[in-house]
Parts: structure tokens; sequence; C-alpha cells
């Protein structure tokens, strides 16, 4: 009897180890707790009617297919030797074979924890505030939406440098929207990843066009099948853009602008490819920029002063600086410089909240139309009298 009852025992366990460990041969449903999931999938519907299209933007790409679709990041940062891909699926609907459990995300999602400030006006625009439920860092928020839902306990904040892994695990949010730079000690992407967490690696600051860089609104659309809204508010903005940009053409003589400032010895000027000799360009200035890069190079003090003493206007200066006094006591080697002397100093930094946090860095990427109207304000005030400056302020 002892052994008949030992036997019966080993097959019991057997039989559950068999059953735990069975994978029955089905296709892999996509699915996250939400209302509009499909309920009867048809291979032959075309799930995403309303489609983006990627005119200014070069560092993503989407491919649509019936009931998802392949979004594709590029040089991701400087010198980058990989590519992101992600395969968005609608809510109900198969996985397709072929890919990475990390590569696959359901849309559209519910909740998002964003990383980078520059990604929280896409939210506002396209309706979804009310997703986010997480920021790196709370207290340099300026998207009027979001510091609502910040003040209501209802956005937690999860760390700038050493992101919150643990509390990032609790939140389980459906995405979370980051940016990388290659640099292992500092991205936070590899972390969350390894963590199990769904990771989309926003590249916007590699674009060297404003117009370029604002397109990544539709990036952030994808996640949320907002593509309609996204295509009809930045058709509007670069509309506006190029409209204002064509009144700058009439300009027969350009005023000669330099940026940035000297930081413990290092000067780093734009290069004549970036985003911002676009801007400078499509205001109807010319930029004292360096070779043919998109991104910066560091100049010493003496290099800056050779090829901009007589420049007009100086532009991008310290966050710190309100005035022209502020400026001179910091070096007073910058009172040498033919813009100081004229007063001609602008400084990106009229939009700072209570922590410094400033909205140039963060509704400025997305709304370019607005910092080329002030931009021609302070060059050509004349071509757009009504315009009051929204980014940029004066150093007196």
């Amino acid at each position: 009897m002892k052994l008949f009852f030992f036997f019966f025992q080993v097959v019991c366990v057997a039989a559950l180890t068999i059953a735990c460990n069975y994978t029955p041969n089905y296709q892999k449903i996509s699915s996250i707790p939400h209302q509009n999931c499909v309920k009867n999938y048809n291979s032959k519907t075309d799930y995403f009617p309303n489609k983006i299209s990627v005119n200014h933007a070069k560092k993503f790409s989407v491919e649509y297919h019936n009931n998802y679709k392949v979004l594709t990041v590029k040089n991701p940062w400087q010198d980058a030797k990989t590519s992101f891909q992600y395969v968005l699926v609608e809510c109900g609907t198969p996985v397709p074979q072929g890919f990475k459990e990390n590569q696959i995300i359901t849309v559209p999602i519910n909740t998002v924890v964003s990383l980078s400030t520059t990604h929280l006006p896409h939210l506002a625009f396209l309706g979804v505030v009310d997703k986010l439920v997480g920021v790196s860092n709370p207290k340099i928020v300026n998207t009027i939406e979001v510091v609502e839902r910040i003040k209501a306990g209802k956005i937690l904040g999860l760390g700038d440098n050493n992101v919150n892994v643990e509390r990032l695990l609790e939140l389980n949010p459906d995405l979370i929207t980051t940016y990388g730079t290659g640099n292992p000690q500092t991205d936070s992407y590899p972390k969350l990843l390894e963590a199990g967490l769904k990771v989309a690696i926003n590249a916007e600051y590699m674009e060297n066009t404003p117009l370029g860089r604002s397109e990544w609104l539709k990036f952030t659309a994808l996640f949320f099948n907002k593509e309609d809204i996204a295509e009809k508010i930045f058709s509007k903005i670069s509309k506006n853009y190029q409209e204002i940009a064509e009144a700058a053409k009439a300009i027969k003589k350009y005023p000669k602008v330099f940026t940035g400032f000297n930081f413990k010895g290092t000067w780093y000027a734009p290069g004549c490819k970036s985003y911002v000799a676009q801007y400078l360009a499509d205001a109807g200035a010319e930029l004292l920029c360096v070779d043919n890069l998109d991104g910066s190079i560091p100049l010493s003090f003496e290099d800056v002063f050779e090829r901009a003493a007589t420049a007009d206007y100086w532009l991008n200066v310290s966050q710190s600086w309100q005035n022209l006094n502020d400026i001179i006591t910091e070096d007073n080697r910058y009172g040498d410089f033919q813009a100081v002397k004229k007063g001609n100093v602008y400084n990106n930094n009229a939009r700072l909240n209570e922590n410094d946090g400033n909205d140039y860095w963060e509704s400025g990427i997305s709304n370019p139309d607005i910092v080329l109207a002030d931009l021609i304000k302070i060059f050509h005030p004349e071509l757009l009298s009504n315009h009051q400056l929204f980014f940029y302020q004066k150093l007196n």
C-alpha cells in the first residue's frame, strides 16, 4: 500500500511539472488592461487608419502593417554604432514573430514615464498628460498641464542622474521615454531594460534643424495612436515657421551673431550645420559658426574673441546672467565685445520657473516657430512689429 501511494505521488508531481512548463502552440496576443482593445481580430483590417509622414526629422522612421508599426530610431547619439527598433502592436491583436520581447510595446499605452522635459509638451499637445505617472525632476517642469498634476500628487519624481529603478518597478508603466548619450556611466536605459521595463529612446536632440526636432511629436504620438492629432499640430507649427522664415528672406544685410560663453576655459561654438545655424539663417542673420559640423566644437576664449569681437549680437549666454553687469562681473574681458558695448546681448532664459527650469529647453523644442519669431524680432523688429519676445529677453 505504501508503495502504491509513493507511486501515486510521483505521478502527480510529474503531471504538475509538465502542466506548469507546457507552452501551448498558439499566437501570442498583445494585451494591456484597456477597454479599447480589439475584441475580434481580423487580419485584413487596417488598425491604424491615421498615419504619420516624417518630412523633417532624420533620426526616426516608421513602417506600418495592419496591426503593428515598426518604429526605428537611427543614430541615437553622436557617433552611435547602433540603432533601436520598437514594434508597436495594437492591443488585442497577434504579436508578430521575429522580434525580442523588449521590442514589443502594446499600443495605445495607458501609462508613461518621461525622463526628459522635452517630451512633456508632446503629451500636452496630444491631450494625454493624464497618462503621465512619473518624471525625472518635477521641480524643473514648466508644462502647465504637467505642473498641475505634479501639485496634485499624481506624478512622481524618479531622479535625475540616478533613476530610482525600484520606484519605477512599483509604477510599472507601459512605457518609459528617455534619451541616450552612449555613455554607460550616465545612460539610464540599459538598467531599465535589464529590469524588464519597456523603454523607448528619443533622439530628437540629434536633429540638426529646428523643425526636425519639433517633428518628434509624431514619434510620441505613435505610442498613443494619436497620429491624426500630431499631424494636424505639427502641420500648423511647420506652416507658421516657414511663413516667418519667408519674411526674413527679403533682408539684404545679415547681422553677425555669436553664441555661448566661456565655461571653465572652454567655449563651445556651434557647427555650421547645427540646428542653431539653421535658426540664425532662417532669421536673417549670420552665425559665426565652426566647420561643417552638426554639433559643437570647443574653442578657447581667445579663438572666439578673434572671430566675434566685432559681431553685432551675442545670444544664448549663461542662464544665471540677468544683466550686462553680471557678464562683466563674471569676466571683464567680455566687455571688449562690440555686442556688449552696444547692449546687444539676448538670452533664452525669459521663462525660468522658481527652480530655474528653463522652458526654452522644454516647450521651445516643440515650438520652433515661436523661437524663430523671437530671433527675427531681435534682428529685424520691423518685420514682426506685433510680436513680443517669449523665450528671449534683452540683458540691460
